[in-house]
C-alpha cells in the first residue's frame, strides 16, 4: 500500500497511525506526502523519477521544515523503515505522472490510501467555505486518473480542525450522508489513546514539534490533543494564539470513503485535469467559485 499525505505539510502523519496498523498486519506500506518543504535544492540522487524524491534521515536540505525528513528521523528512532517519498507541488498532471513513477519505483501497489489532516479534501465546491483546497484536489485528482489501482481511498483525521479556514463541518456531515447513498462511504474508526499506533502517534508529533519549533503542526497537535483527551480551547503553540481552537473527540477519528466516488461528486475536478501548476488550479477555482449559482447555506449543529 502507498499511504500518501494529500494535502502538504505534515499531512502524512495524519496517514502514520494507518501505516503502523497495515505493518502490524503484515502489509507492506509506503509513506509519502505532498511536501510544503524546498525540494528544488535536494541533491540529485534523491529523485527516483519527475518531481518525486526518496527523503532519508540524514537527506540534506535548505532550512528546517521538512516534515518528510522529521518523519523518516522518528521512523529510524523506533528501528522501522525511514525512506518517506516526497512530492513536489504541482498540478494534476505532474503530480499524477509523479504518483506513477514512485509506483514503478517501488514495483507496484495494490492500494493507494490518500490521508488529509482536516476534513476539507470532502468539500464538492458549492459550499460557503472550501477550506484549502489547492492540493488536495491535485492529489484526488491525479489519484482518480489512476484507473490501473484498483483500491483507492481517502482517509479524513481531524473533524473539526478546517473550521478555521471557513469550512462548516454540518456540510462535512451532509457530504459523508451523500457518499454513503452512493455507496462510497467506507465508515469510520478512532484512534485510542492506549492503543499502540495511538501512543505511537503521540510520540511522533511530539517529535516532530520538538524538531521544528517554529511551525509545528496545527492540525497534529490538535488531533494529538483529542487522543490524550484533552477538549476545548488547547494550547500547545503560539501559532493559534490569535484563534480560538475546539478540541473535542470527534478530531480523532477517522472518516474514509472511496477516491473514485470522493472524486464524481465534485463539482469542478474535471476543469483541474490539464493544470500543470497549482495556481493554476487556485484559478480554476476561483473561476468556478464565481459561477455557482447558489452556495449551499452553512448549517449550526442542532444539538
Amino acid at each position: 500500500m502507498l499511504v500518501a499525505g494529500a494535502g502538504g505539510g505534515f499531512d502524512v502523519y495524519a496517514g502514520l497511525p494507518l501505516a503502523l496498523a497495515l505493518r502490524a498486519a503484515g502489509k507492506e506500506v509506503t509513506l509519502a506526502n505532498l511536501s510544503f518543504a524546498d525540494l528544488y535544492g535536494l541533491d540529485p540522487d534523491v529523485w527516483v523519477g519527475p518531481d518525486v524524491a526518496a527523503v532519508r534521515p540524514d537527506t540534506e536540505a535548505r532550512g528546517d521544515y521538512f516534515p518528510e525528513r522529521t518523519l523518516a528521523r522518528w521512523l529510524d528512532l523506533h528501528g522501522m523503515p525511514s525512506t518517506v517519498y516526497a512530492f513536489n507541488r504541482a498540478g494534476v498532471q505532474p503530480l499524477r505522472a509523479a504518483y506513477r513513477a514512485l509506483i514503478a519505483h517501488l514495483g507496484g501497489v495494490d492500494a493507494i490510501l490518500l490521508v488529509d489532516g482536516g476534513t476539507d479534501i470532502l468539500m464538492t465546491g458549492d459550499e460557503p467555505g472550501l477550506g484549502t483546497p489547492e492540493e488536495d484536489m491535485a492529489s484526488l485528482a491525479a489519484v482518480n486518473g489512476m484507473p490501473e489501482i484498483e483500491q483507492r481511498l481517502v482517509s479524513c483525521l481531524g473533524f473539526g480542525v478546517d473550521a478555521f479556514h471557513g469550512v462548516n463541518h454540518s456540510l462535512v456531515l451532509e457530504n459523508l450522508a451523500a457518499l454513503e447513498r452512493d455507496g462510497a462511504y467506507l465508515g469510520a474508526l478512532s484512534l485510542p489513546r492506549e492503543s499502540r499506533e495511538g501512543a505511537l502517534y503521540l510520540d511522533a508529533v511530539a517529535h516532530a514539534q520538538a524538531e521544528t519549533p517554529t511551525h509545528p503542526s496545527i492540525v497534529n497537535g490538535s488531533v494529538a490533543a483529542a487522543v490524550r483527551g484533552d477538549f476545548g480551547d488547547v494550547r500547545f503553540t503560539d501559532r493559534t494564539r490569535d484563534s480560538e481552537l475546539f478540541v473535542n473527540p470527534l478530531m480523532a477519528v477517522y472518516f474514509t470513503v472511496d477516491a473514485v466516488g470522493l472524486a464524481e461528486r465534485n463539482l469542478y475536478l474535471p476543469q483541474l485535469e490539464q493544470t500543470v501548476l497549482t495556481r493554476q488550479i487556485s484559478f480554476v477555482i476561483e473561476g468556478f467559485r464565481e459561477g455557482v449559482p447558489r452556495q449551499r447555506p452553512p448549517r449550526m449543529f442542532p444539538h
